[in-house]
């Protein structure tokens, strides 16, 4: 063997290795997880364990009773006595009623188990991703955190409402029913023991092929919806370029493939639902052939023939819900895996020890040595110095990818700095308490996103529990209540119908009426006005004077237009501010900001 052969070998060993490794850790994390979930309904569980074995229990004794009263009941009543026979009768009907209400309140109580327990999980997972970092966020996408809260939470629940169930019950249905077969008749056990063998086997094969074919059929439905849903959410763009015929073939085929996928996992029922019932059929004529002759010997009694006969019929009639089990437990598995994952994810800007309290800040920032990159490596901000007095306007200029937003981000702590400080009123922003760091810095983006409910809920984001007097004077403040109180509700009205009742323009005063309502010492204003027309841009400028008076506010803008009302620009370039100075000063000059300066001005003649 050569050495390169060696060595590939060796590597190829190590990851196997590394694979086992990160796999046996993902169970571990899954099953503190279960553990965790479970914990809280351990009386719950234990109370439903005693019930649907009482329940099975009842429900298995059925058989027996049948051949107590046919082989004691029937030859007592022949010689007059009745008590024997009404005995096995009310018996009988005393376990079939027992058994259906003790399987209802199992059936019940699991659904509550599984019901809170879905609850707790909903809960945690909504909890972590508020709480985790923008880091995350940016990095995993939207689909798979909503897909986390949707399709993972569906997948246990599936398993929790039905599947369980159905294998506890199935479980202990055919103990119960194999140890009362052994304990009627040892040679109708045996024959069921037999059947055993050709039952794993179909099983088997069952599992193997439906795990794939259930795959194959997820894989095809996750195709179908996306490219539904692209097609619905890009549709000026199907209409623009006139797309729609070559949509229509593409989806006709994930469709045909969609379906070819659902018709073989129906050809494998096809197979394995018959194969239940063959052996099924033949392992109760096989009982039935040998009792009847060793009744005919007088071996066993009529009565325990018949219910050896039931019994073996009835150890089959779970086996397919069972089998559906393990498809069910596979996806589940698989769901709590991944959410799992998301729960063991640590905030990369994680909450202080020891927080300092900023009950009242000035506004004051301070970059001291301060570099960023971002777990790439790549360094995105060199090392530098800056400071920011209380109460100035800092407008943030340059190309796309200059690193201004990530300042700005920094500054919201969204991320921490690599290395060096950045100081709020001389306080590392690593140690100011949360929620006095939110009250004091505030971010509007360009996004000016609503959410649904009416417009007054909106605004008061900004200070929860604001009281309508407060909402309305905060919307005057920055010129948004003209339009506000045009609408058709005012305040009341549900922003979030579709038809759209407010434009660009409004949803920006109604996050910068948010700002204010906020009152924050620090806010920062990333790309506020990108997206506005200019009769739009012209509302909010008038908005802005307002908005920034009397506090400390970081601009983001390419239109310079935003940039003239700044005490300061800051130019920067890869990550490195080149040029700081007024507006005035820079224009005057003949630096990267007098450039473009002078090109914006052409762009308005």
């Amino acid at each position: 063997m050569s050495a390169t052969a060696s060595i590939s070998g060796v590597g190829g060993e190590e990851r196997n290795d590394f694979t086992k490794v990160e796999s046996q850790q993902i169970r571990q994390r899954s099953l503190r997880l279960l553990g965790s979930l479970l914990r809280p309904e351990r009386p719950r569980l234990l109370l439903g364990l005693i019930v649907v074995v009482v329940s099975t229990a009842a429900q298995v004794a059925g058989p027996a009773l049948i051949a107590y009263g046919i082989d004691s009941g029937l030859p007592a009543l022949l010689a007059n006595d009745w008590m024997p026979i009404g005995l096995a009768g009310a018996a009988y009907i005393l376990t079939g009623v027992s058994g259906a209400l003790l399987i209802s309140w199992f059936t019940v109580l699991t659904a509550r188990i599984s019901q809170s327990i879905l609850l707790d999980l909903r809960k945690r997972v909504f909890a972590q991703t508020q709480r985790l970092s923008l880091e995350f966020h940016e990095s995993y996408t939207s689909g798979r955190i909503i897909s986390r809260q949707t399709s993972d939470l569906d997948a246990i629940r599936e398993l929790l409402d039905s599947g369980i169930n159905q294998l506890v019950q199935g479980l202990l249905y055919m103990l119960f029913i194999g140890v009362a077969l052994f304990s009627l008749d040892w040679t109708s056990g045996i024959i069921l023991v037999c059947s055993l063998l050709p039952l794993a086997i179909l099983t088997r094969w069952f599992q193997v092929r439906s795990q794939k074919m259930f795959r194959l059929t997820r894989v095809a439905s996750a195709k179908l919806i996306v490219k539904f849903v692209e097609t619905m959410t890009g549709i000026r763009a199907v209409k623009a370029f006139r797309t729609e015929k070559s949509n229509e073939r593409e989806f006709g085929g994930l469709v045909e493939e969609y379906r070819e996928s659902n018709a073989r996992v129906i050809r494998l029922f096809g197979i394995f639902d018959p194969g239940l019932v063959l052996i099924g059929n033949v392992t109760v004529a096989v009982v039935l052939l040998v009792g009847a002759f060793r009744v005919i010997d007088g071996q066993v009694a009529i009565g325990v023939l018949l219910a050896a006969v039931l019994y073996t019929r009835r150890f089959f009639d779970p086996m397919e819900e069972m089998a559906m089990f393990y498809n069910s437990y596979q996806s589940a598995a698989a769901a709590l895996e991944k959410i799992s994952g998301v729960l063991d994810e640590t905030p990369s800007v994680a909450d202080p020890v020891s927080p300092v309290d900023l009950w009242e800040s000035k506004g004051e920032i301070d970059f001291v040595g301060v570099e960023f990159s971002y777990d790439t490596g790549r360094v995105v901000l060199p090392r530098f110095t800056l400071h920011i007095p209380a109460g100035q306007t800092i407008a943030l200029v340059g190309s796309t990818g200059a690193g201004k937003s990530t300042l700005a981000k920094l500054i919201s702590r969204f991320y921490d700095p690599t290395a060096g400080i950045l100081a709020l009123d001389g306080i590392d922003l690593r140690e100011v308490h949360p929620k006095d760091l939110r009250r004091a810095i505030v971010m509007v983006t360009q996004e000016a996103y609503l959410f649904s409910g009416s417009v007054a809920e909106n605004i008061a984001i900004g200070k929860p529990g604001a009281s309508r007097d407060e909402i309305v004077r905060a919307a005057e403040a920055v010129g948004a209540d003209t339009f506000i109180t045009g609408l058709p509700n005012g305040y009341e009205t549900d922003v979030n119908k579709r038809g759209g009742r407010v434009s660009a323009g409004q949803r920006q005063l109604i996050s910068f009426a948010r700002a204010f309502l906020a009152d924050p010492a620090v806010l920062i204003l990333d790309e506020a006005t990108a997206s506005l027309d200019i009769p739009s841009e012209r509302l909010v400028q008038d908005a802005l004077q307002t908005l920034l008076a009397d506090r400390t506010a970081i601009i983001i803008a390419h239109r310079l237009s935003t940039v003239a009302i700044a005490d300061r620009v800051l130019v920067m370039e890869h990550g490195r501010i080149v040029e700081d100075g007024t507006p005035a000063d820079l224009i005057a000059g003949t630096g990267r900001f007098s450039q473009l300066h002078a090109s914006w001005r052409e762009s308005l003649v």
